[in-house]
């Protein structure tokens, strides 16, 4: 009886980790694979519905200011970012009923989710060009953009002894619209350069989530078998 009750239990509270490769999606032709590193303060809103307030570190790179086969203006940058991000994620266990079902059990632990956040820009930028110095390339090295992360993926939960998921493993891809031109700190006009859309970049991301405490009730077995 004590087992079946706790089976029904969950921690509420909980801090994660987590790497990601990054690409840029801005206005230069070549962008960089770099890292990014993430702390993470979670509240599961049920077991499969967690939210999470985000601080990221990362790099993000492109052009190059020797190579004009890579850009054949001589646009080089690197921003040394800091984002700030809050996003709930929407787990399949959370819709459907997996109790006794192995495939679903397996299937139960895919997501998707969204947030809002800001990322704050360091870009150290190419500003003049290299073959026409009479070019100054427009642009800030610094600056705040608004950022909406779109994310899914599969997480991989590993329950204690009284079948509460304590440790969870993530696998997920993450694609981060930003609302300016802080990227890379290029601001070329369209007439000049192609700058028809919104600067972005991409994550391909591994975690490690670890619940703390906060015990909550849940309405079905979390383990579901």
């Amino acid at each position: 009886m004590a087992k079946a009750q706790s089976s029904l239990n969950y921690a509420a509270f909980g801090i994660g980790i987590s790497a990601s490769v990054n690409q840029a999606y801005a206005d230069l032709k070549k962008e960089n694979s770099n890292m990014s590193f993430a702390i993470t303060g979670n509240y599961f809103f049920t077991p499969y519905v967690p939210i999470g307030l985000e601080l990221q570190l990362g790099t993000l790179s492109g052009g190059s200011s020797t190579n004009r086969s890579i850009d054949v203006d001589g646009r080089q940058y690197e921003n040394k970012y800091k984002a700030l991000l809050l996003h709930m994620d929407v787990q399949a266990g959370e819709l459907i009923n997996y109790q006794g079902s192995d495939i679903l059990n397996i299937l139960k632990n895919f997501y998707a989710g969204g947030g809002v956040g800001a990322i704050f820009n360091s870009v150290t930028a190419q500003r003049t060009s290299p073959y026409d110095p009479s070019y100054a390339f427009p642009g800030k090295d610094s600056g705040v953009n608004f950022m909406v992360p779109l994310r899914f993926g599969y997480e991989f939960k590993i329950y204690n002894g009284y079948d509460q998921p304590n440790i969870r493993i993530d696998i997920g891809y993450q694609h981060n619209l930003t609302f300016g031109e802080g990227i890379d700190g290029y601001d070329d006009p369209p007439t000049r350069f192609k700058n028809n859309s919104l600067d972005q970049f991409r994550q391909i991301t591994i975690g490690l989530k670890l619940n703390l405490g906060g015990e909550r009730s849940y309405d079905k077995e979390i383990r579901g078998y």
